[in-house]
């Protein structure tokens, strides 16, 4: 490499990181641009998915250009709308999107909004930049995004882009951790490890056989709240330090197939794959994405989606306690 093309990556280094008032999120979807920017644009497809878990949206009026603007309302679980007036300053097809958020008719827009999308092999690359006023704005938007789970927009995105793809009903989930990539690999593939922040809040967990490898299979005993569960998961792949996955399903004391002991129409088997991210030397997105694997009747999979916001409050605590874990470390 010579001096100018050092001196030219030294340079996208430098544009890319991010600054105080700034948050940050990239997302790869498994769609080309062209299907994932409709999904962002056309108002039918984004009345599908924008939004955090919960709610819907009415556009009234959507003008995409620069200088045209999005006229919507938000309609919470809880029943309150939220009226937004997104104003566009850049629209280029199929790359980019500036935008400000959070305002309407009766209010100033909140933040900025750049949006960047790319393709490579057929997966689309989504690197967007909220900016606000001050880094303290920052920081205060950034907690109430993860109190008001606003990141599980990104996931339902992933979700829908994949129903539509496959017709397969999907669970995603992200969280970015402040680790590098080959500890957080540890966290997921060390029994040890996983036995501190797997289990849901109130519940600990002890591995009762533990050979996590290609081929390999876990029987763990979950208890806490008065009621004591069994599981089991069989692996199918370990790719350090990018990915796992296995297969999981409930069992019995003995280590024989059940069903959830709460659910009894919960799916047999679920089907999980961790995707593993370096999103800087000492930061790691994690990629939860859940799936009912086959056979699975119609009551099955009705409940798989019904479940999907207690899913999410699940893996949160789960991803909570991982953190706080990390933290200790």
């Amino acid at each position: 490499m010579n001096k100018r093309d050092k001196d030219q990556d030294s340079r996208k280094a430098d544009s890319k990181k991010i600054r105080p008032n700034e948050i940050n999120i990239v997302r790869v979807y498994d769609a080309p641009v062209k299907t994932v920017w409709n999904a962002w644009t056309d108002p039918e497809q984004a009345a599908k998915w924008w939004g955090p878990r919960g709610f819907t949206i009415t556009t009234h009026n959507k003008d995409l250009r620069a200088g045209g603007s999005w006229d919507y309302t938000m309609h919470g679980p809880d029943g309150v709308d939220y009226p937004n007036l997104t104003k566009y300053f850049e629209v280029e097809t199929y790359t980019k999107l500036v935008y400000d958020h959070g305002g309407s008719k009766d209010r100033p827009p909140l933040f900025r909004v750049t949006v960047l999308f790319s393709e490579d092999q057929g997966k689309t690359t989504m690197d967007m930049t909220m900016s606000f006023a001050t880094p303290e704005i920052a920081a205060e938007t950034k907690k109430f995004i993860k109190k008001a789970n606003g990141d599980s927009t990104w996931d339902r995105l992933a979700e829908y882009l994949c129903k539509e793809s496959s017709g397969k009903e999907l669970f995603v989930i992200n969280r970015a951790f402040d680790a590098p990539i080959n500890v957080m690999f540890e966290m997921w593939s060390d029994p040890k490890h996983l036995a501190k922040w797997v289990p849901p809040t109130g519940f600990s967990m002890e591995y009762l056989k533990a050979d996590i490898r290609p081929g390999g299979r876990s029987f763990y005993r979950m208890f806490g709240n008065g009621i004591e569960m069994y599981g089991q998961a069989n692996y199918i792949e370990l790719v350090k330090p990018n990915r796992i996955v296995y297969s999981q399903n409930f069992c019995d004391k003995d280590g024989n197939m059940s069903r959830h002991p709460m659910a009894p129409t919960w799916p047999a088997t679920m089907l999980t794959k961790i995707t593993l991210a370096e999103e800087d030397t000492n930061k790691t997105r994690v990629t939860i994405a859940w799936e009912c694997l086959t056979p699975f009747s119609a009551e099955e999979i009705a409940t798989f989606i019904a479940g999907r916001p207690g899913m999410t409050g699940g893996w949160t605590g789960s991803l909570d306690k991982l953190e706080d874990y990390l933290s200790k470390l």
